[in-house]
């Protein structure tokens, strides 16, 4: 099995991932959590999760992801608030409603929402 390593600052250490992973979601889809009612824009992907082992302990075991899927950071919101969420692909599912995501970070990294999707600012591309 192929593999690639990457560093993840938020875990602090060298990581590495098989190359056959896929990510079913892209940077600037719409999605929701499966579990929670919160959702989000994708703005970021890690092959694997690449979070703290504090942060990982801290989900309960009952509902703790695999730690070997992509995870997906998301400027996320709910009814209550706009946020940064870390989500595994596991708990994640395409956005019915197909509106855009109401999180003041969004103009920052993307341009327009078309379809369902945003686009990654050109500036930002490069």
């Amino acid at each position: 099995m192929e593999s690639a390593e990457f560093f993840s600052s938020q875990a602090g250490r060298k990581l590495t991932a098989p190359r056959q992973l896929k990510a079913r979601f892209g940077i600037g889809d719409v999605v929701c959590h499966r579990l929670f009612d919160f959702r989000g824009v994708v703005f970021d992907i890690d092959p694997v999760f690449a979070n703290s082992e504090e942060w990982y302990e801290s989900i309960p075991e009952d509902i703790r992801p695999r730690r070997d899927q992509p995870f997906y950071h998301l400027l996320a919101e709910n009814d209550d608030a706009s946020y940064v969420a870390y989500v595994s692909q596991q708990n994640l599912l395409d956005d019915a409603t197909g509106g855009p995501v109401d999180h003041p970070t969004v103009p920052q990294l993307f341009d327009g929402f078309k379809d369902g999707r945003y686009q990654m600012r050109r500036s930002l591309t490069h």
